[in-house]
């Protein structure tokens, strides 16, 4: 039987890896900072996919156009860079569903708005870099997702076309860049998915609450 895809692109924070505790340590070091209590983790997850915006925002209830924001996101920032891969992991069960993609011959890669100061190190830092055969930053492009410049990116930097390739994300923004991109599309419901949109609701074309049923739509 001919396999549906020739390469898969993971979304790196919520889908690819568990990287909220290291994002809210650094949240959390800072609000401790600032003379406050911690703020639990259960409400700093469902917002690690937006990076500073959604943390600084959880955290402190600021928002970028705040004049408190920018001070406060410089040092998150460079709190997050200097404990970057402290308890960050993959998701349970990836791991063994990269090796399948490896051994079937199928290209994956990363395609993240993570800019590539924290992206680049990270990845290294949890043993990827080597095998993945696209890791595109959100400043890799001149677009972030949710336009589809950095999937066609990966796609063109794997040899793959897109009508050939999925996307997997635990964002809407991953939706609609995948889909932009002529890919077929997976909500990762296991993911961080914020606190809008149910993932159900995204229009994907797949949904899944494990990594390991995407083995299932390998073909």
């Amino acid at each position: 039987m001919a396999r549906a895809f020739d390469a898969i692109f993971f979304d790196l924070d919520g889908t690819l890896a568990d990287t909220a505790p290291d994002l809210a340590a650094a949240a959390n070091r800072l609000v401790v900072e600032h003379g406050m209590a911690p703020v639990p983790y259960e409400k700093l997850r469902p917002v690690a996919s937006h990076g500073a915006r959604g943390l600084i925002g959880a955290a402190f209830g600021k928002r970028p156009e705040d004049p408190e924001f920018p001070a406060l996101r410089d040092t998150f920032l460079n709190y997050y860079e200097a404990d970057i891969a402290v308890h960050t992991r993959l998701f349970d069960g990836m791991d063994e569903v990269l090796a399948r993609l490896e051994t079937d011959g199928i290209v994956w890669g990363i395609v993240t708005n993570k800019i590539a100061r924290f992206t680049v190190p990270l990845v290294a830092a949890i043993g990827l870099t080597p095998r993945a055969a696209a890791v595109v930053s959100g400043d890799t492009t001149a677009h972030a997702k949710p336009h589809p410049a950095p999937l066609l990116h990966a796609a063109a930097v794997s040899g793959v076309a897109p009508q050939r390739c999925m996307y997997v994300g635990d964002d809407l923004r991953d939706i609609q860049a995948g889909k932009a991109a002529g890919m077929a599309t997976v909500s990762a419901a296991y993911g961080y998915c914020g606190d809008a949109e149910p993932p159900e609701s995204w229009g994907a074309d797949f949904l899944i609450r494990h990594p390991s049923e995407l083995l299932r739509l390998l073909g």
